[in-house]
């Protein structure tokens, strides 16, 4: 009986420690990446409809994991790795060709940014939905990573982001002086003596950093960085340097708590993360955009 007890603590400590709470700390700095970048994407392009997958991060990341899971991997670190690693790559790499074909000498003005971003997005969706139509055996594999939805299991998902979301998150954190500025607009916040083109381009890049790492690790979610720095806003104001990590904390916990309904609503069946918020953010997204156009945003 003392020998049953035993091998129970220690199938539940197992079960806790390398399975449960590792998915709960991903799931959390996921919603937090997707939080502070959507708010970041928000104030940079001024635009209240702005996410993390507007420049194309998500269309590139699931380019690259259905590209990796169409290739038959050997069982070992760097096959378990495969699939978050080439989300990771396509991803920053959209990032980079979305922001080359936007650019106009010096400047990257937003609309050019954003029609880039949809055109490639379109290019990369398409790409994928090919590859999955002839990869018939990986389809439901590549479907449930595209509805959003942790691949891996245990710390070594979280200590392969930790670095990359420090940086990025780190970069943004600083930048919300810059943020407040922009809203006045880029001459008025040259004028105030901030190097516009440097700073955009810095914001960019770490929003985009992390919303590819993320990405990479816990499939496509949607709507979190829509809905989290609306919610933030209205309860903290417009102000960056306390909208930027009330959104950190923010969506941390509205990803945790959709991940518990996608556990919960049909067990012991598990849905997609990516389901619940988006069945959440379609009606926000749709009285945001009623909003949005009432106060006159274009």
């Amino acid at each position: 009986m003392e020998r049953v007890t035993r091998r129970g603590n220690e199938t539940f400590t197992s079960i806790l420690w390398k399975i449960r709470l590792p998915r709960t700390v991903l799931v959390a700095l996921t919603g937090a990446a997707l939080g502070i970048s959507g708010t970041s994407y928000q104030g940079l392009f001024r635009n209240p409809l702005a996410d993390p997958y507007l420049i194309g991060v998500a269309s590139g990341a699931g380019l690259g994991a259905v590209i990796a899971m169409s290739i038959q991997w050997p069982y070992s670190f760097w096959g378990l790795m495969a699939v978050p690693l080439a989300a990771f790559i396509t991803a920053l790499l959209t990032v980079s060709v979305v922001y080359a074909i936007a650019r106009i000498g010096h400047t990257v003005p937003t609309t050019n940014l954003i029609l880039a971003g949809v055109a490639i997005s379109s290019f990369a969706t398409s790409l994928t939905s090919f590859l999955m139509l002839r990869s018939t055996n990986e389809v439901r594999r590549a479907l449930g990573w595209l509805l959003g939805g942790s691949i891996q299991v245990g710390w070594t998902p979280i200590l392969a982001i930790l670095p990359f979301l420090m940086i990025g998150i780190t970069l943004l954190l600083f930048n919300g002086h810059a943020l407040n500025l922009l809203q006045f607009g880029d001459d008025q916040a040259q004028q105030l003596g901030l190097n516009v083109t440097r700073r955009r381009a810095l914001i960019l890049v770490a929003a985009s950093l992390i919303t590819a790492t993320a990405v990479s690790f816990s499939g496509i979610i949607g709507f979190i960085g829509l809905i989290v720095p609306h919610l933030m806003r209205l309860w903290s104001g417009a102000d960056y340097r306390r909208l930027l990590p009330l959104s950190l904390i923010g969506g941390a916990s509205a990803l945790l708590i959709s991940d518990v309904i996608a556990r919960v609503v049909l067990a012991p069946q598990e849905i997609p993360v990516g389901i619940v918020t988006a069945l959440a953010g379609a009606p926000f997204f749709l009285w945001v955009l009623r909003r949005a156009k009432n106060q006159g945003y274009w």
